[in-house]
């Protein structure tokens, strides 16, 4: 599923039905074309398994024409005339996320809504996190990517200092700190982001560890350090301009985890971090966008790609 939740007061949406290829196709270059603050796309699997469907979500009225030809430009003519705009009342999509919303699980993190707190076994982290204006459910293939990452290293070592930059609901800096049972840096540049991240926080019982800063990437004083593991699941132009100051935040030992990224985003990425000493350790794909974890030495292969059996 590609996810992109609603922006703050959605009015208008656009829905389209059509083959797995072309629902992808139209979610990703919705994605790449528009601000995230103002328009959203979706593509996901109907429950009947015949058909995908697409849901594009605008802050304000959108040129339907323009939308129609992009469409037309990585699908079809047919199917852009397909696609249906209407008007929406302004809280209707937070309905209609959270009744699509299922568990997600990487190892022992479970995220889910308050509708699925029945699915948590007894030595599951559980992170309730609703649908809300910020990025972050878990079901989005790079916050999935990045829990799994994190419950991959935790597999191997604990992590002293962690940063989440771009923390959204704040989903990943709350997994963390309750696997862990520590504080957790966070921030993001939406001041909608820093509130529902706090208030996640609190809800899940870890607001004593995760306190999320308003700040542009790092520039906080809250968020000044040395951290062994980084996460940073935005976008693949602030990444890249990130660079310098994330590895500048990295201890010498540091793990970084980027996501936000379409698979061919990843090079220019990868480039930006090489010129700064940190290489690609382990690539990992979910419907189309890639997580990546980078450290100062080695490679290592492919440790998952669109595996939806992934548990331990």
């Amino acid at each position: 599923m590609l996810e992109g939740l609603p922006p703050n007061g959605a009015s208008h949406v656009l829905r389209l039905t059509c083959d797995e290829r072309r629902a992808r196709a139209v979610a990703d270059i919705i994605v790449e074309t528009f601000d995230p603050t103002e328009t959203a796309a979706a593509a996901f699997e109907e429950e009947n398994g015949a058909y995908w469907a697409v849901e594009i979500y605008f802050a304000e009225a959108p040129d339907e024409q323009s939308i129609r030809d992009l469409i037309a430009a990585v699908s079809d003519e047919e199917t852009a005339q397909h696609a249906q705009f209407s008007q929406i009342a302004k809280q209707d999509w937070v309905q209609n996320a959270l009744s699509g919303l299922k568990p997600v699980r990487a190892g022992r993190i479970l995220v889910h809504g308050a509708h699925d707190r029945a699915h948590k076994r007894p030595n599951d982290i559980s992170v309730e996190i609703e649908a809300a204006l910020a990025f972050g459910t878990g079901h989005h293939g790079t916050t999935l990517g990045c829990l799994r990452a994190l419950d991959q290293i935790l597999k191997r070592r604990r992590p002293r200092q962690i940063l989440d930059v771009g923390t959204g609901t704040g989903v990943l800096a709350i997994a963390a700190a309750r696997l862990l049972r520590q504080a957790v840096a966070s921030g993001d540049i939406d001041p909608v982001a820093v509130d529902t991240a706090r208030v996640n926080a609190q809800r899940n019982g870890a607001g004593a560890f995760v306190r999320p800063v308003l700040a542009a990437g790092l520039r906080h004083p809250r968020l000044i350090g040395q951290y062994d593991l980084i996460f940073a699941n935005i976008l693949a132009k602030p990444l890249r301009l990130l660079a310098p100051a994330i590895a500048q935040a990295a201890s010498f030992d540091a793990e970084l985890v980027l996501s936000g990224l379409l698979g061919r985003d990843v090079p220019g990425v990868l480039a930006a971090y090489r010129a700064q000493n940190f290489f690609l350790a382990q690539r990992g794909d979910i419907d189309g966008w890639a997580t990546l974890r980078l450290s100062r030495n080695g490679s290592c292969p492919i440790l998952y790609e669109d595996d939806d059996d992934y548990d331990d």
